[in-house]
Order: structure tokens, then C-alpha cells, then sequence
């Protein structure tokens, strides 16, 4: 694979389309409708990535206790393997044509398919929710500057109207989306470009900055607990989502085209903003988003702000959309504004979780290593199913038929045994999230490692003895 995004040119047949209604639900994309093109692909995931939120993964690693050069090295090594990973899924979407959670249907089961539908199905609300709690957390940053305050009142007048905002996009679909994205990204990428810029050179970030004074065991496990949460974990927890997007990519695309624009899209803003927060937290300015901001950037960091919430937006977009085709996927028969309805109250009680942390930083370390834990062997089962067991061949009309069987025992009961295994090799923040063979290691945390080749081996060798 030797494609860059560079090489992609953009599909000018389609650059002045109208935006229509996005009327497609989990059936395969017909070709007629997959009019989007690899850069736009790769302004999606881009446009997913470049918020605010990122700068946490970054200053994650500074609140760990590791140096700068550590936590710069562990991002960007990480997600070399994770943003891998993330773009095969995007090839399989696009080959397939079909959504992510119709797609498991085929190693799990038409029925069994649901348990990790459900699954999907709430987390997106809680991304809705993480991602919300990120643009608050600037827009009050935002007002406060100007001197407008307003308490619990406020907060949730500012909350209210950008989740209207985001449903509106997300009720249009996938078209909405992209156009969104294709034409609000690139302005995006130059202000942080400059902002970039402009923090280097205005902030003291101390690059001999050798964090807390830990042992060589304690350095070890902080380094596995950010390499879990922010390294590979990250392009990890978007494997879920990816075929819903890849799957609109036209058909002509090659696969080299649709791997490289989905893997730099996502690596690329991840490492980058990453970088940006863990120098920003070395000069001490903490973790939390805003505070990041106005500490380096005094009175223009209100422009900066305004400019940032597009990043979490540009987010939750795509999770309330990924929301409704999981709620269709699982059989859920409600119109699309009920179930993004749904979302907007879980999403709210997740705001609220993170809004009373101590710690938003830690709370975010938290929600990541819990569901790594089902997404980590559940890649893994996917991955064996479509890559080594059917060799890419899937037929894609049986996933809607009763060919695949109400459960697929092998799926589900090496989807078990992984999220044991991941949750056994798991060192959260809190004790219910520590697992005996952490423990007994010294603290490290390789549940997604673990959890993976569990799920993954069983998998493969419980076919096998099926076929023979």
C-alpha cells in the first residue's frame, strides 16, 4: 500500500452535489447512491478527531506520572497499530457495502449479532454524552471571558442547543455529513495549524519534563494504562463505526485508497492534537480542554474556542448516526428522531457523570478501558470471520436471510471467554476494573492484547473443528 491522501484526487463529479436526505438504512448501499469519494472518506475521520478531546489523550500521559518525550512516543507508536486496524475495517465496509453491525451478524448470528448491537447501540449515546460534556466545557470557558455567567441554568440552555445542532445533522445522514465535513474540516485544520503554532511559540513546554517520580514497575504500568486508553485503544474504539461510512464510498475506489485515507485520517489528528496536549499540560496548564486553551492563549482564546467547538460536533454527528443504524440492526422498528431522542437523554446522563468528576481526565481513562474491553475481542472474532475463515468472500444477501442461523455458538462463546480474558489482563483506575492477571503482573494493563488473542484463537479453532 503505497497511497497517501495526497495521492486521493477528490471526486469532482460530486463536489457541488446537493445535500439530500439520507433515506438508506441497513441494507446494502446500492451503487448508484455510494457517490462519495476517498478524500472525503478522509475528511470524515479527520473531522471526527480534530476536537478538543484529543488534547486530553495528550495531557492523559502528563497526569500518568511519564515524561513528555514518553507519552509523545507511546501516542504516536500505538496508534500505528490501531489506525491499522481502523482501516481494514473501512475496507471491508467498502467491499461490502454494508454497516458494521450487520456485518456481525455473519460470526455471531442474525440473533446473536444483537448482543454486540446493544452494546454499540449505548455507546454511542455515551460518546454523544463525553463529547457534549467537551463543547460545554468551551463554551462556558467562552462566556466566562466575556464576563456571562449563569449556573446550572446556563449550562443547560448552552447544552440544549448543541444537541440540536448535532441532531439536525445527524437526523439528515450521511450526506449531511460529509458535506459537513468536506467543506468545515480544511478550515479547521488551518486554525489549528496556526494555534499549533502559536502555542509553541508562546508557552514554556518542558521538554526535560521526567514526570512524577515512579518506580520502574509504577512507569511500566502507566505506560500500558495510556497505551490501552489513548494508544491503540483509540483507533480501536472506532472500529464499530467504520463501515457506515466506508460503505457510501464509490465502488471504483480502490482498496489501497480507502485503507490510507481512513487510517490517516484518523492517525494523523490523533497524534497531532495529542502532541499539542501533552506539551500544553507539560507547562502545567492541568488537562482539562478549556483550561488548555485560555491558559496558553490568554484573550484569543476566544476565537480559538469558537472556532474548536466544530471538533466535537463534527463528532457527535457521527454517533448519533451510527446510533440509529445499530437501533435498526438489533430490530428496533422506532423512526430515526426517536431513537436519536433516546440518545439525547443517556447522552445527558453521561454529561452529567463527567461534569461532577474530579477529574475529566481520568473519568475519560476510565470510559476507555471499559469498552475496550467488548470491542478488542469482538475486532478480533470479525476480523478471523472475513479475513481467514471465509477469505473475503462473504455473501453479503445471506446476512439479511436466515443462512447465518438465529446464534453462531463459536462467535458468542469466544466473545465470552475474550472479554474475560481482556478484563482479567485490565488495570483501570478503579478496583472494579483491575483484574487478577493485571495484578499479578505488576499493574500492566494488555486487555486489549489479551482479550483479542482469546477471542480471536477460539474463535478460529472452534471453526475448525466445525469443519472437520
Amino acid at each position: 500500500m503505497t497511497t497517501s491522501p495526497a495521492d486521493i484526487a477528490p471526486d469532482e463529479s460530486h463536489q457541488d452535489a446537493s445535500v439530500r436526505f439520507d433515506a438508506h438504512g441497513i441494507e446494502p448501499i446500492p451503487d448508484d447512491s455510494r457517490d462519495c469519494s476517498p478524500w472525503e472518506l478522509f475528511w470524515i475521520w479527520s473531522g471526527a478527531n480534530i476536537a478538543p478531546i484529543n488534547w486530553v489523550l495528550g495531557a492523559l500521559g502528563i497526569t500518568l506520572g511519564l515524561s513528555l518525550v514518553e507519552t509523545l512516543i507511546v501516542v504516536a507508536a500505538g496508534n500505528l497499530l490501531g489506525c491499522t486496524v481502523f482501516g481494514v475495517f473501512n475496507v471491508i465496509g467498502h467491499r461490502t457495502a454494508v454497516n458494521q453491525m450487520v456485518l456481525g451478524r455473519a460470526p455471531f448470528g442474525r440473533l446473536g449479532a444483537v448482543i454486540p448491537g446493544v452494546v454499540q447501540f449505548f455507546l454511542t449515546m455515551g460518546w454523544v454524552g463525553v463529547n457534549t460534556w467537551v463543547v460545554l466545557d468551551l463554551v462556558m470557558a467562552i462566556l466566562a471571558e466575556v464576563g456571562v455567567t449563569g449556573g446550572v441554568w446556563l449550562d443547560f440552555v448552552v447544552a440544549s442547543s448543541i444537541m440540536a445542532v448535532q441532531l439536525g445533522l445527524a437526523l439528515y445522514g450521511f450526506y449531511a455529513i460529509r458535506s459537513f465535513e468536506k467543506y468545515t474540516v480544511p478550515a479547521t485544520v488551518l486554525v489549528m495549524a496556526a494555534m499549533t503554532a502559536m502555542a509553541i511559540a508562546t508557552t514554556d513546554v518542558n521538554w526535560s519534563l521526567a514526570g512524577t517520580a515512579l518506580e520502574p514497575g509504577e512507569k511500566f504500568t502507566a505506560i500500558t494504562q495510556l497505551l490501552t486508553a489513548i494508544g491503540i485503544g483509540w483507533g480501536l474504539t472506532w472500529i464499530p463505526y467504520a463501515s457506515d461510512y466506508s460503505r457510501f464510498v464509490r465502488r471504483s475506489a480502490t482498496p489501497r485508497a480507502v485503507f490510507w485515507s481512513s487510517s490517516l485520517g484518523m492517525y494523523i489528528p490523533t497524534v497531532w492534537l495529542a502532541a499539542l496536549g501533552a506539551c500544553l499540560a507539560s507547562a502545567g496548564n492541568g488537562s482539562d480542554p478549556s483550561t488548555l486553551v485560555v491558559g496558553t492563549f490568554g484573550v484569543m482564546a476566544i476565537p480559538v474556542l469558537l472556532l474548536l467547538i466544530h471538533g466535537p460536533i463534527a463528532t457527535n454527528i457521527l454517533n448519533l448516526y451510527s446510533c440509529s443504524l445499530a437501533a435498526l440492526s438489533i430490530g428496533v422498528r422506532a423512526a430515526r428522531w426517536k431513537v436519536t431522542l433516546i440518545a439525547g437523554v443517556v447522552a445527558t446522563m453521561v454529561l452529567a457523570v463527567f461534569v461532577n468528576a474530579e477529574s475529566f481526565a481520568h473519568a475519560f481513562d476510565n470510559w476507555m478501558v471499559s469498552i475496550l474491553v467488548w470491542i478488542s475481542p469482538w475486532a478480533a472474532i470479525m476480523l478471523v470471520d472475513y479475513l481467514v475463515i471465509r477469505r473475503g468472500a462473504l455473501d453479503v444477501g445471506s446476512l439479511y436471510g436466515t443462512e447465518h442461523g438465529r446464534y453462531h455458538a463459536a462467535g458468542l462463546i469466544s466473545l465470552a471467554a475474550g472479554i474475560v480474558a481482556g478484563w482479567s489482563w485490565q488495570y483501570g483506575l478503579v478496583p472494579a476494573m483491575q483484574g487478577p492477571l493485571a495484578i499479578a503482573l505488576g499493574n500492566t494493563d494488555f486487555s486489549w492484547l489479551s482479550g483479542s488473542l482469546v477471542a480471536g484463537g477460539l474463535y478460529y479453532a472452534l471453526n475448525r473443528k466445525v469443519r472437520a
